[in-house]
Protein backbone atom coordinates (compact mmCIF):
# COMPACT_ATOMS: atom_id res chain seq x y z
CA UNK A 1 0.00 0.00 0.00
CA UNK A 2 1.34 3.40 -0.96
CA UNK A 3 0.09 6.48 0.85
CA UNK A 4 0.17 9.47 -1.46
CA UNK A 5 1.87 12.27 0.51
CA UNK A 6 1.93 15.55 -1.37
CA UNK A 7 3.79 18.79 -0.74
CA UNK A 8 1.75 21.57 0.82
CA UNK A 9 -0.43 23.42 -1.66
CA UNK A 10 0.58 27.06 -2.05
CA UNK A 11 -2.57 28.77 -0.83
CA UNK A 12 -2.87 32.48 -1.65
CA UNK A 13 -3.06 34.83 1.33
CA UNK A 14 -6.53 36.36 1.23
CA UNK A 15 -7.22 39.91 2.27
CA UNK A 16 -9.43 39.59 5.33
CA UNK A 17 -13.01 40.81 4.72
CA UNK A 18 -13.95 43.98 6.57
CA UNK A 19 -16.32 42.27 9.00
CA UNK A 20 -13.57 39.86 10.11
CA UNK A 21 -11.15 42.75 10.63
CA UNK A 22 -13.83 44.39 12.78
CA UNK A 23 -14.05 41.28 14.99
CA UNK A 24 -10.29 41.30 15.49
CA UNK A 25 -10.38 45.00 16.37
CA UNK A 26 -13.10 44.35 18.94
CA UNK A 27 -11.06 41.53 20.46
CA UNK A 28 -8.01 43.78 20.82
CA UNK A 29 -10.06 45.98 23.13
CA UNK A 30 -12.11 43.40 25.03
CA UNK A 31 -9.33 40.85 25.58
CA UNK A 32 -6.46 43.29 26.17
CA UNK A 33 -6.26 42.24 29.83
CA UNK A 34 -5.64 38.61 28.76
CA UNK A 35 -2.71 38.95 26.33
CA UNK A 36 -2.16 35.24 25.69
CA UNK A 37 -5.84 34.55 25.02
CA UNK A 38 -5.94 37.61 22.78
CA UNK A 39 -2.97 36.36 20.77
CA UNK A 40 -4.55 32.91 20.43
CA UNK A 41 -7.78 34.47 19.18
CA UNK A 42 -5.94 36.79 16.77
CA UNK A 43 -4.14 33.75 15.35
CA UNK A 44 -7.02 31.27 15.30
CA UNK A 45 -10.04 33.34 14.26
CA UNK A 46 -8.71 34.31 10.79
CA UNK A 47 -6.64 31.12 10.32
CA UNK A 48 -8.97 29.50 7.79
CA UNK A 49 -9.06 32.58 5.59
CA UNK A 50 -5.35 33.29 5.89
CA UNK A 51 -4.00 29.79 5.28
CA UNK A 52 -6.56 27.34 3.85
CA UNK A 53 -8.91 29.23 1.52
CA UNK A 54 -8.58 29.63 -2.24
CA UNK A 55 -11.00 31.52 -4.49
CA UNK A 56 -11.33 29.68 -7.80
CA UNK A 57 -11.92 31.32 -11.15
CA UNK A 58 -15.32 29.67 -11.61
CA UNK A 59 -16.71 31.47 -8.55
CA UNK A 60 -16.34 28.56 -6.14
CA UNK A 61 -14.15 28.34 -3.03
CA UNK A 62 -11.75 25.54 -2.12
CA UNK A 63 -10.82 25.08 1.55
CA UNK A 64 -8.13 22.61 2.54
CA UNK A 65 -8.18 21.05 5.99
CA UNK A 66 -4.73 22.40 6.91
CA UNK A 67 -1.83 19.99 6.78
CA UNK A 68 -3.53 17.80 4.14
CA UNK A 69 -3.98 19.26 0.63
CA UNK A 70 -7.62 18.22 0.20
CA UNK A 71 -11.05 19.54 1.14
CA UNK A 72 -13.15 17.53 3.57
CA UNK A 73 -16.85 18.38 3.35
CA UNK A 74 -17.19 18.25 7.13
CA UNK A 75 -14.00 20.09 8.05
CA UNK A 76 -14.37 22.89 5.51
CA UNK A 77 -17.82 23.74 6.84
CA UNK A 78 -16.66 23.86 10.44
CA UNK A 79 -13.63 25.87 9.36
CA UNK A 80 -15.89 28.70 8.14
CA UNK A 81 -18.96 28.31 10.35
CA UNK A 82 -17.76 30.99 12.79
CA UNK A 83 -17.74 33.50 9.93
CA UNK A 84 -21.40 33.05 8.95
CA UNK A 85 -22.82 35.50 11.55
CA UNK A 86 -20.84 38.31 9.87
CA UNK A 87 -21.83 37.63 6.26
CA UNK A 88 -25.08 39.59 5.99
CA UNK A 89 -23.51 42.96 5.16
CA UNK A 90 -20.12 41.77 3.87
CA UNK A 91 -19.99 41.05 0.12
CA UNK A 92 -16.43 39.67 0.29
CA UNK A 93 -17.40 37.16 2.93
CA UNK A 94 -20.53 36.25 1.00
CA UNK A 95 -18.37 35.47 -2.03
CA UNK A 96 -16.23 33.10 0.04
CA UNK A 97 -19.06 31.20 1.73
CA UNK A 98 -21.33 31.20 -1.33
CA UNK A 99 -18.49 29.74 -3.38
CA UNK A 100 -17.83 27.01 -0.84
CA UNK A 101 -21.49 25.97 -0.78
CA UNK A 102 -21.59 25.78 -4.57
CA UNK A 103 -18.45 23.63 -4.68
CA UNK A 104 -19.90 21.29 -2.06
CA UNK A 105 -23.06 20.79 -4.10
CA UNK A 106 -21.00 19.99 -7.19
CA UNK A 107 -18.89 17.50 -5.26
CA UNK A 108 -21.93 15.77 -3.75
CA UNK A 109 -23.24 15.17 -7.26
CA UNK A 110 -19.86 13.78 -8.34
CA UNK A 111 -19.76 11.20 -5.52
CA UNK A 112 -22.08 11.34 -2.50
CA UNK A 113 -20.08 8.57 -0.80
CA UNK A 114 -16.84 10.59 -0.72
CA UNK A 115 -15.70 12.52 2.34
CA UNK A 116 -12.84 14.54 0.81
CA UNK A 117 -12.18 16.07 -2.61
CA UNK A 118 -9.43 17.52 -4.77
CA UNK A 119 -9.36 21.03 -6.17
CA UNK A 120 -9.37 19.57 -9.67
CA UNK A 121 -9.61 16.15 -11.32
CA UNK A 122 -5.93 15.45 -10.70
CA UNK A 123 -6.39 11.87 -9.45
CA UNK A 124 -4.70 12.58 -6.12
CA UNK A 125 -5.75 10.20 -3.35
CA UNK A 126 -4.95 9.58 0.31
CA UNK A 127 -4.04 6.03 -0.66
CA UNK A 128 -3.30 4.87 -4.18
CA UNK A 129 -4.80 1.41 -3.84
CA UNK A 130 -8.06 1.75 -1.87
CA UNK A 131 -10.53 -0.88 -3.03
CA UNK A 132 -13.52 1.30 -3.84
CA UNK A 133 -14.98 3.06 -6.87
CA UNK A 134 -12.68 6.10 -7.00
CA UNK A 135 -12.94 9.23 -9.13
CA UNK A 136 -10.09 11.58 -10.11
CA UNK A 137 -11.99 14.30 -8.18
CA UNK A 138 -12.00 12.28 -4.94
CA UNK A 139 -9.20 12.41 -2.38
CA UNK A 140 -10.82 9.86 -0.07
CA UNK A 141 -14.00 7.79 -0.37
CA UNK A 142 -14.88 6.95 3.20
CA UNK A 143 -18.66 7.17 3.45
CA UNK A 144 -19.47 9.23 6.54
CA UNK A 145 -23.12 10.12 7.01
CA UNK A 146 -22.27 13.46 8.58
CA UNK A 147 -20.34 14.77 5.55
CA UNK A 148 -23.33 15.91 3.50
CA UNK A 149 -25.13 17.00 6.66
CA UNK A 150 -22.42 19.59 7.20
CA UNK A 151 -22.75 20.84 3.61
CA UNK A 152 -26.48 21.41 4.08
CA UNK A 153 -25.93 22.91 7.54
CA UNK A 154 -23.71 25.62 6.06
CA UNK A 155 -26.17 26.41 3.28
CA UNK A 156 -29.11 26.64 5.68
CA UNK A 157 -27.20 28.83 8.17
CA UNK A 158 -25.98 31.13 5.40
CA UNK A 159 -29.52 31.49 4.01
CA UNK A 160 -30.98 32.28 7.42
CA UNK A 161 -28.24 34.76 8.27
CA UNK A 162 -28.13 36.68 4.98
CA UNK A 163 -31.53 36.04 3.44
CA UNK A 164 -29.75 35.31 0.17
CA UNK A 165 -31.28 32.44 -1.82
CA UNK A 166 -28.97 32.58 -4.86
CA UNK A 167 -27.19 29.44 -3.64
CA UNK A 168 -30.38 27.45 -4.27
CA UNK A 169 -29.89 26.75 -7.96
CA UNK A 170 -30.43 23.59 -10.02
CA UNK A 171 -27.18 22.09 -8.74
CA UNK A 172 -28.35 22.55 -5.15
CA UNK A 173 -31.63 20.78 -5.79
CA UNK A 174 -29.76 17.98 -7.58
CA UNK A 175 -27.53 17.58 -4.51
CA UNK A 176 -30.61 17.40 -2.29
CA UNK A 177 -32.09 14.71 -4.53
CA UNK A 178 -28.83 12.74 -4.54
CA UNK A 179 -28.66 13.01 -0.74
CA UNK A 180 -32.17 11.71 -0.13
CA UNK A 181 -31.69 8.85 -2.59
CA UNK A 182 -28.40 7.94 -0.90
CA UNK A 183 -29.87 7.93 2.61
CA UNK A 184 -32.90 5.91 1.58
CA UNK A 185 -30.61 3.40 -0.11
CA UNK A 186 -28.37 3.15 2.96
CA UNK A 187 -31.30 2.45 5.27
CA UNK A 188 -30.97 -1.06 3.84
CA UNK A 189 -27.25 -1.19 3.22
CA UNK A 190 -26.77 -4.92 2.84
CA UNK A 191 -29.60 -5.28 0.33
CA UNK A 192 -29.29 -2.11 -1.74
CA UNK A 193 -25.74 -0.80 -2.04
CA UNK A 194 -22.67 -1.55 -4.12
CA UNK A 195 -20.46 0.60 -1.86
CA UNK A 196 -17.35 -1.13 -0.60
CA UNK A 197 -14.18 0.19 1.03
CA UNK A 198 -10.97 -1.63 1.89
CA UNK A 199 -7.52 -0.26 2.70
CA UNK A 200 -4.68 -2.70 3.25
CA UNK A 201 -2.37 -0.66 5.49
CA UNK A 202 -2.49 -2.78 8.62
CA UNK A 203 -4.62 -0.27 10.53
CA UNK A 204 -7.89 -1.92 11.54
CA UNK A 205 -9.94 1.26 11.85
CA UNK A 206 -8.93 2.38 8.33
CA UNK A 207 -10.85 -0.36 6.52
CA UNK A 208 -14.23 -2.08 6.54
CA UNK A 209 -14.56 -5.72 7.57
CA UNK A 210 -16.50 -8.35 5.65
CA UNK A 211 -14.70 -7.77 2.32
CA UNK A 212 -15.36 -4.05 2.49
CA UNK A 213 -19.10 -4.36 3.12
CA UNK A 214 -19.00 -3.73 6.86
CA UNK A 215 -20.38 -5.82 9.72
CA UNK A 216 -23.99 -7.06 9.54
CA UNK A 217 -26.81 -4.75 10.63
CA UNK A 218 -30.52 -5.07 11.20
CA UNK A 219 -33.05 -2.70 9.60
CA UNK A 220 -33.86 0.10 12.06
CA UNK A 221 -34.96 3.01 9.87
CA UNK A 222 -31.63 4.72 10.56
CA UNK A 223 -29.00 5.33 7.88
CA UNK A 224 -25.91 3.13 7.70
CA UNK A 225 -22.51 4.82 7.86
CA UNK A 226 -19.16 3.23 7.05
CA UNK A 227 -16.93 5.59 9.01
CA UNK A 228 -17.13 7.96 11.95
CA UNK A 229 -16.45 11.72 11.87
CA UNK A 230 -12.89 10.81 12.94
CA UNK A 231 -12.51 8.89 9.63
CA UNK A 232 -12.28 5.67 11.68
CA UNK A 233 -14.44 2.71 10.75
CA UNK A 234 -17.63 2.22 12.75
CA UNK A 235 -17.83 -0.79 15.03
CA UNK A 236 -21.61 -0.93 14.61
CA UNK A 237 -22.74 0.97 11.55
CA UNK A 238 -25.68 2.96 12.89
CA UNK A 239 -23.86 5.95 14.36
CA UNK A 240 -26.36 7.71 16.62
CA UNK A 241 -24.97 11.29 16.54
CA UNK A 242 -24.71 11.03 12.75
CA UNK A 243 -28.32 9.94 12.46
CA UNK A 244 -29.41 12.76 14.78
CA UNK A 245 -27.59 15.13 12.46
CA UNK A 246 -29.42 13.60 9.48
CA UNK A 247 -32.77 14.25 11.20
CA UNK A 248 -31.85 17.93 11.70
CA UNK A 249 -30.58 18.17 8.12
CA UNK A 250 -33.81 16.76 6.73
CA UNK A 251 -35.78 19.35 8.68
CA UNK A 252 -33.64 22.06 7.10
CA UNK A 253 -33.88 20.60 3.60
CA UNK A 254 -37.65 20.30 3.98
CA UNK A 255 -37.84 24.02 4.67
CA UNK A 256 -35.72 24.73 1.58
CA UNK A 257 -37.87 22.41 -0.55
CA UNK A 258 -41.10 24.03 0.64
CA UNK A 259 -40.22 27.72 0.69
CA UNK A 260 -37.51 28.00 -1.97
CA UNK A 261 -38.22 25.28 -4.53
CA UNK A 262 -41.97 25.07 -3.80
CA UNK A 263 -41.75 21.30 -4.14
CA UNK A 264 -44.24 19.93 -1.61
CA UNK A 265 -43.95 16.38 -2.92
CA UNK A 266 -40.20 16.37 -2.20
CA UNK A 267 -40.85 17.94 1.21
CA UNK A 268 -43.31 15.17 2.05
CA UNK A 269 -40.83 12.51 0.95
CA UNK A 270 -38.18 13.98 3.24
CA UNK A 271 -40.62 14.23 6.14
CA UNK A 272 -41.27 10.49 5.85
CA UNK A 273 -37.53 9.73 5.83
CA UNK A 274 -36.96 12.03 8.80
CA UNK A 275 -39.64 10.22 10.76
CA UNK A 276 -38.17 6.80 9.98
CA UNK A 277 -34.68 7.81 11.10
CA UNK A 278 -35.92 9.52 14.27
CA UNK A 279 -38.06 6.52 15.18
CA UNK A 280 -35.00 4.32 14.81
CA UNK A 281 -32.93 6.57 17.07
CA UNK A 282 -35.54 6.50 19.83
CA UNK A 283 -36.19 2.76 19.53
CA UNK A 284 -32.66 1.44 18.99
CA UNK A 285 -30.31 4.26 20.01
CA UNK A 286 -31.05 4.58 23.74
CA UNK A 287 -29.20 2.37 26.24
CA UNK A 288 -30.33 1.88 29.86
CA UNK A 289 -27.08 2.47 31.72
CA UNK A 290 -26.92 1.09 35.30
CA UNK A 291 -25.22 4.24 36.63
CA UNK A 292 -26.40 7.10 34.41
CA UNK A 293 -29.87 5.93 33.41
CA UNK A 294 -31.06 6.15 29.79
CA UNK A 295 -28.28 7.50 27.58
CA UNK A 296 -27.76 7.78 23.84
CA UNK A 297 -25.41 5.11 22.56
CA UNK A 298 -22.62 6.11 20.20
CA UNK A 299 -23.36 3.25 17.78
CA UNK A 300 -25.61 0.22 17.45
CA UNK A 301 -26.21 -2.51 14.88
CA UNK A 302 -29.92 -2.93 15.51
CA UNK A 303 -29.33 -6.44 16.88
CA UNK A 304 -28.96 -5.28 20.49
CA UNK A 305 -25.23 -4.58 20.39
CA UNK A 306 -24.04 -1.12 21.48
CA UNK A 307 -20.85 0.90 21.36
CA UNK A 308 -20.82 3.01 24.53
CA UNK A 309 -18.28 5.81 24.14
CA UNK A 310 -17.90 9.33 22.86
CA UNK A 311 -15.37 10.61 20.38
CA UNK A 312 -13.85 14.09 20.19
CA UNK A 313 -14.99 14.61 16.61
CA UNK A 314 -18.22 16.38 15.68
CA UNK A 315 -20.85 15.05 15.56
CA UNK A 316 -20.46 13.24 18.85
CA UNK A 317 -22.65 12.74 21.86
CA UNK A 318 -21.43 15.93 23.57
CA UNK A 319 -22.32 17.96 20.47
CA UNK A 320 -26.00 16.89 20.24
CA UNK A 321 -27.35 20.38 21.21
CA UNK A 322 -24.79 22.03 18.91
CA UNK A 323 -26.28 20.01 16.04
CA UNK A 324 -29.79 21.08 17.06
CA UNK A 325 -31.33 17.65 17.67
CA UNK A 326 -32.36 18.41 21.28
CA UNK A 327 -31.70 21.25 23.69
CA UNK A 328 -28.98 21.01 26.30
CA UNK A 329 -31.53 20.53 29.09
CA UNK A 330 -32.95 17.35 27.53
CA UNK A 331 -32.84 14.70 30.33
CA UNK A 332 -31.39 11.91 28.17
CA UNK A 333 -28.76 14.28 26.81
CA UNK A 334 -27.84 15.35 30.34
CA UNK A 335 -27.40 11.67 31.32
CA UNK A 336 -25.35 11.11 28.17
CA UNK A 337 -23.17 14.13 28.86
CA UNK A 338 -22.39 12.90 32.38
CA UNK A 339 -21.45 9.52 30.90
CA UNK A 340 -19.25 11.03 28.17
CA UNK A 341 -17.37 13.17 30.71
CA UNK A 342 -16.67 10.24 33.02
CA UNK A 343 -14.24 7.34 33.06
CA UNK A 344 -17.09 5.11 31.89
CA UNK A 345 -16.35 6.62 28.47
CA UNK A 346 -13.26 4.66 27.37
CA UNK A 347 -11.92 7.71 25.56
CA UNK A 348 -12.21 10.17 28.43
CA UNK A 349 -8.79 10.89 29.91
CA UNK A 350 -7.55 12.64 33.02
CA UNK A 351 -3.93 13.69 33.39
CA UNK A 352 -1.70 16.07 35.32
CA UNK A 353 -2.63 19.02 33.09
CA UNK A 354 -5.95 18.29 31.45
CA UNK A 355 -9.06 16.17 31.45
CA UNK A 356 -11.38 15.67 28.51
CA UNK A 357 -12.48 13.51 25.60
CA UNK A 358 -10.03 11.98 23.16
CA UNK A 359 -10.44 9.48 20.36
CA UNK A 360 -9.37 6.03 19.16
CA UNK A 361 -7.99 8.02 16.21
CA UNK A 362 -5.10 9.24 18.41
CA UNK A 363 -3.05 7.47 21.11
CA UNK A 364 -4.40 6.80 24.63
CA UNK A 365 -4.31 9.72 27.07
CA UNK A 366 -4.55 12.33 24.29
CA UNK A 367 -7.26 14.94 24.93
CA UNK A 368 -8.57 16.85 21.89
CA UNK A 369 -8.81 20.62 21.80
CA UNK A 370 -11.98 20.30 19.70
CA UNK A 371 -13.61 18.27 22.45
CA UNK A 372 -12.78 20.95 25.02
CA UNK A 373 -14.15 23.65 22.72
CA UNK A 374 -17.34 21.66 22.16
CA UNK A 375 -17.71 21.04 25.88
CA UNK A 376 -17.57 24.80 26.36
CA UNK A 377 -20.01 25.54 23.54
CA UNK A 378 -22.57 23.10 24.98
CA UNK A 379 -21.98 23.93 28.66
CA UNK A 380 -25.00 24.92 30.70
CA UNK A 381 -23.04 27.12 33.12
CA UNK A 382 -20.82 30.13 32.62
CA UNK A 383 -18.29 28.57 34.98
CA UNK A 384 -17.81 25.55 32.72
CA UNK A 385 -17.44 27.74 29.63
CA UNK A 386 -14.75 29.83 31.31
CA UNK A 387 -13.00 26.71 32.64
CA UNK A 388 -12.80 25.28 29.11
CA UNK A 389 -11.38 28.53 27.72
CA UNK A 390 -8.79 28.64 30.49
CA UNK A 391 -7.81 25.03 29.78
CA UNK A 392 -7.56 25.64 26.03
CA UNK A 393 -5.45 28.74 26.66
CA UNK A 394 -3.01 26.84 28.85
CA UNK A 395 -2.54 23.80 26.59
CA UNK A 396 -1.46 25.30 23.25
CA UNK A 397 2.19 24.39 24.04
CA UNK A 398 3.02 28.07 23.41
CA UNK A 399 2.48 27.58 19.68
CA UNK A 400 -0.30 30.16 19.41
CA UNK A 401 -2.71 27.64 17.87
CA UNK A 402 -4.95 24.73 18.74
CA UNK A 403 -4.05 21.17 17.82
CA UNK A 404 -5.79 17.82 17.33
CA UNK A 405 -4.86 15.72 20.39
CA UNK A 406 -2.36 16.48 23.14
CA UNK A 407 -1.09 14.36 26.01
CA UNK A 408 -3.07 14.97 29.18
CA UNK A 409 0.18 15.10 31.16
CA UNK A 410 2.20 17.18 28.70
CA UNK A 411 0.57 19.52 26.13
CA UNK A 412 3.91 19.90 24.31
CA UNK A 413 3.30 16.38 22.97
CA UNK A 414 0.57 16.82 20.38
CA UNK A 415 -0.71 15.85 16.94
CA UNK A 416 -1.29 18.17 13.96
CA UNK A 417 0.27 21.59 14.47
CA UNK A 418 -1.88 22.99 11.61
CA UNK A 419 -5.49 21.92 12.05
CA UNK A 420 -7.79 24.74 10.98
CA UNK A 421 -11.04 23.14 12.20
CA UNK A 422 -9.72 23.09 15.77
CA UNK A 423 -8.69 26.74 15.50
CA UNK A 424 -12.15 27.69 14.21
CA UNK A 425 -14.08 25.86 16.93
CA UNK A 426 -11.91 27.45 19.61
CA UNK A 427 -12.57 30.86 18.03
CA UNK A 428 -16.30 30.24 18.04
CA UNK A 429 -16.24 29.50 21.77
CA UNK A 430 -14.09 32.50 22.66
CA UNK A 431 -16.16 34.91 20.56
CA UNK A 432 -19.40 33.60 22.09
CA UNK A 433 -18.02 34.05 25.60
CA UNK A 434 -16.68 37.48 24.71
CA UNK A 435 -20.09 38.64 23.44
CA UNK A 436 -21.73 37.27 26.57
CA UNK A 437 -19.38 39.37 28.70
CA UNK A 438 -17.79 36.34 30.31
CA UNK A 439 -14.25 37.44 29.44
CA UNK A 440 -14.55 41.09 30.43
CA UNK A 441 -12.02 42.44 32.90
CA UNK A 442 -13.45 42.37 36.41
CA UNK A 443 -12.87 45.35 38.67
Amino acid sequence: MEQFRLPKIDMPHLQLPGSIQDVLAEARTRLAHRPKLLQLFMNCFPNTLETTTKLLEDGTTFVITGDIPAMWLRDSVEQVMHYVPFAKEDAELQRIINGLIKLHMRNIAIDPYANAFNEMANDWHWSTDDKTDMSPWVWERKFELDSICFSMRLAFAYWKETGRADIFDANFKTAMRVTVDLWKREQRHLENTAYRFERDNGIRHDTLQNDGLGMPVNYTGMVWSAFRPSDDACDFHYNIPDNMFAVVTLRQMREIAEFVFRDLSFEKEMAKLEGEIDYGIQLYGIYRHPEFGPIYAYETDGFGNYCLMDDAGTPGLISIPYLGYVNGDDPIYQNTRRFALSKENPFYYEGKVARGIGSPHTPPNYVWHMALSMQGLTASSDEEKIAMIDLLESTDADTGYMHEGFHADDPSVFTRKWFAWSNSLFSQLVYKAMKEGLLDERS
